[in-house]
């Protein structure tokens, strides 16, 4: 089920991808990032209406780290999109599972737990290598800036999906931690507006249709993708979860094909198959270590009996 849900996410962003695309033509980086986090925070409101839940929560600091890594790490994004060629923005950003597989690690080592999963580290690296060949980037001299933006934008999206993950272990249910991503999107996308064209009345300038149903496609799959995302993130091996975001750039070539006529060489179908074969992989390791673990538990069940907690009281003494 982790799997079907990181699935549904990574192919609500491309949606979303080709939608941003196409409303920079008509929007500053800035008004998309505000749009996107009006949507979000819209949506959420209804659905909170909807289903009775509360946006009250315990863990503000929490939600304020991940919504400003989040936003931080959207906006290098989109700065990279304006400065490198697409193919090279998006492999750089799509480093963020090899991100958080050191990242883990690395807190594994610190607290004297350096085991690291070498089936999902090799799959992730096996991923980006499909990304790379789907992909072919190339890097000139006058790019680096925009490249490490790139590269800064991929690892701190690894932060904020730790940050989700935490949340979502904390008992943070999806739509609190969306809600609060869009807002703080919202001001920032506003602050942002602000501050490039120095006029409050600029944020009142006419839309076309066309326009308004970039807006309305970009908010809504983004946003629908993020519940999505955060659920995977909760639910699942992270590991894994990241892995399979490298699906987002097969959907995203299929949208280039169907919607630009992209042509695909022979490298880069061999990379989409890779990238697949890498997730499907990381997806039975992963199940494969659960049913070794539960079949572990019921052997010891059965061997040495169940476990009492030690707060069991005596009847005795009742």
């Amino acid at each position: 089920m982790q799997s079907l849900w990181m699935l549904c996410a990574t192919f609500l962003f491309a949606i979303m991808g080709v939608c941003v695309k196409l409303a920079s033509d008509l929007y500053l980086t800035s008004e998309i990032v505000m749009f996107r986090g009006l949507i979000g925070v819209l949506f959420m409101l209804a659905l909170v209406r909807i289903r009775g839940g509360t946006l009250r929560t315990r863990f503000a600091r929490e939600h304020l780290w991940r919504g400003t890594v989040g936003v931080v790490a959207l906006w290098c994004w989109f700065y990279s999109f304006s400065t490198l060629p697409l193919a090279l923005a998006v492999t750089l950003n799509y480093t963020s599972p090899i991100w958080l597989a050191m990242i883990l690690f690395a807190i594994g080592w610190q607290r004297g737990k350096s085991h690291l999963e070498w089936g999902f580290a090799v799959a992730i690296a096996t991923s980006f290598g499909g990304v790379a060949l789907l992909l072919q980037p190339s890097v000139h001299a006058n790019q680096w800036v925009g490249s490490l933006f790139a590269l800064g934008s991929g690892m701190l999206s690894a932060l904020a999906y730790l940050q989700v993950r935490r949340l979502g272990l904390m008992g943070e249910p999806e739509y609190r931690v969306v809600f609060y991503f869009s807002l703080i999107g919202l001001c920032a996308g506003l602050f942002g507006t602000l501050i490039i064209t120095g006029s409050p009345a600029t944020l009142l300038h006419p839309h076309s249709g066309r326009g308004i149903a970039l807006l309305l496609g970009l908010g809504i799959s983004a946003t629908i993708a993020q519940v999505a995302m955060t659920r995977a993130y909760r639910l699942g091996n992270a590991l894994v979860t990241a892995n399979l975001q490298y699906s987002g750039i097969v959907f995203s070539s299929l949208w280039g094909i169907l919607l630009w006529g992209d042509m695909l060489g022979l490298n880069s179908w061999l990379g989409i198959a890779v990238i697949l074969i890498s997730g499907i992989s990381a997806t039975y390791y992963n199940a494969r270590n659960a049913r070794n673990a539960a079949l572990i538990a019921v052997t010891e069940t059965v061997t040495n009996g169940p476990k009492t907690s030690n707060e069991t009281i005596n009847p005795r003494s009742a």
